[in-house]
């Protein structure tokens, strides 16, 4: 029996009519440019093509798929450019046609994989450097700098206006909060379900390339996780079990009292409030052991960061609170459900966040700790109820 047409049908992500528009107007744009710059270049008469092939697969690409990793600037540009080598030798060196052009494919393909650079239409280009007759086997060498590496920077230089201008991001930056995360923070959500190094054991294991960034694969996992999380979580809001005690710290506290603070209230952050109480920051013990530099008398602005506290504010740093706080920093209201807290906490990578009233005044602070040892509970109530229903 065969299978339902369906079945022969990729499964892809919906996107909307509007971007399907944009992709097209993209391509038409991108290869119009192209092949109208390289024409003024040549000449309506001149004996070099103005378009290979093989753009308007890249034009695909770059204006259907800009998120894809085949679709990066570094993968059209060597791409083409490796396979174009590749095939230009293979022609030069192999007198069979057929024998070459395979073996322009098939190496060309292991060398931008070996390179990181693998871009589909560059296996085209290949192609074309052996079967593209007479006129391309005449410019020799000559054929990778035109039209290939000519076409390729010119498509690209549309792609990256055209798509930025749509707010599209490209070169593809990865989805979500972590893209914005300090390379110096914990993963989002790491202690939550898996962690990096379980998605590239896994990645590992089935050995294929996957189109899709391998950082927005594990940003799509743990959005869907907190999501999870999020349903599962029930009713329970911030103010049950906030801590109401919180102590704060003013933005001009010299750093060592904040330092003071956090070993005698044994915290491990501590909000920074103005003198109405409104929370401006954080500082956390890892602002206070990545920032400040450290001697025998305790922590300290470094020169470098003087300097760029300076350049950024256009005053010289006074070594106190506010020069190594986070801020902005999120902010939780008492009728948030905890779920809001776990997603904050998962995409600031900060441990602890401060609840304000509807005026912004702080009025308590939730931890990591407590909001575990809250959805725990929680999830054990769940459970003890319905096994209660099913008896």
């Amino acid at each position: 029996m065969l299978p339902s047409f369906s079945a022969w049908m990729p499964r892809t992500t919906p996107i909307s009519a509007k971007e399907r528009f944009r992709s097209a107007v993209g391509a038409l744009l991108g290869v119009l440019a192209t092949g109208s710059l390289c024409r003024l270049a040549v000449g309506d008469g001149g004996t070099l093509p103005t378009l290979i092939a093989p753009i308007g697969a890249s034009a695909v690409l770059l204006f259907a798929v800009p998120s894809s990793p085949l679709a990066q600037p570094w993968s059209i540009l060597g791409g083409n450019v490796v396979a174009a080598l590749v095939g230009v030798t293979a022609a030069t060196l192999v007198p069979e046609p057929l024998v070459a052009a395979a073996l322009a494919v098939g190496l060309a393909i292991g060398l931008m994989a070996s390179l990181r650079c693998i871009h589909p239409p560059s296996g085209a280009v290949a192609l074309t450097a052996v079967l593209g007759g007479p006129a391309v086997r005449h410019l020799g060498y000559g054929f990778v700098l035109w039209p290939v590496a000519a076409n390729s920077v010119l498509l690209l230089a549309v792609a990256l206006l055209f798509n930025n201008l749509l707010g599209r991001s490209y070169p593809h930056r990865t989805i979500g909060p972590a893209a914005e995360r300090d390379a110096r923070r914990p993963a989002p959500a790491a202690g939550l379900g898996f962690s990096s190094a379980d998605i590239d054991a896994v990645l590992a294991e089935n050995d294929q390339l996957l189109d899709v960034d391998r950082r927005d694969l594990e940003a799509i996992l743990r959005q869907a996780e907190i999501r999870s999380y999020r349903r599962r979580a029930g009713l329970a809001t911030c103010s049950a079990v906030m801590r109401r005690d919180a102590v704060a710290v003013a933005p001009g506290a010299p750093i060592a009292e904040a330092l003071r603070l956090m070993r005698d209230r044994a915290a491990d952050a501590l909000p920074v409030t103005d003198e109405r109480a409104r929370v401006l920051g954080m500082v956390t013990r890892a602002d206070l052991l990545d920032k400040p530099a450290w001697d025998r008398a305790g922590p300290r602005l470094g020169i470098l960061r003087r300097l760029r506290l300076t350049v950024e504010r256009g005053r010289a740093p006074q070594g106190n609170v506010e020069d190594i706080m986070t801020a902005p920093v999120a902010r939780l209201f008492p009728e948030a459900p905890l779920a809001d807290a776990v997603r904050l906490m998962a995409s600031t990578g900060l441990h602890n966040l401060p609840v304000v009233g509807p005026d912004g005044r702080l009025i308590g602070l939730v931890s990591q700790p407590d909001l575990l040892v809250a959805l725990l509970a929680e999830t054990a109530d769940s459970r003890r109820a319905g096994g209660a229903g099913a008896a």
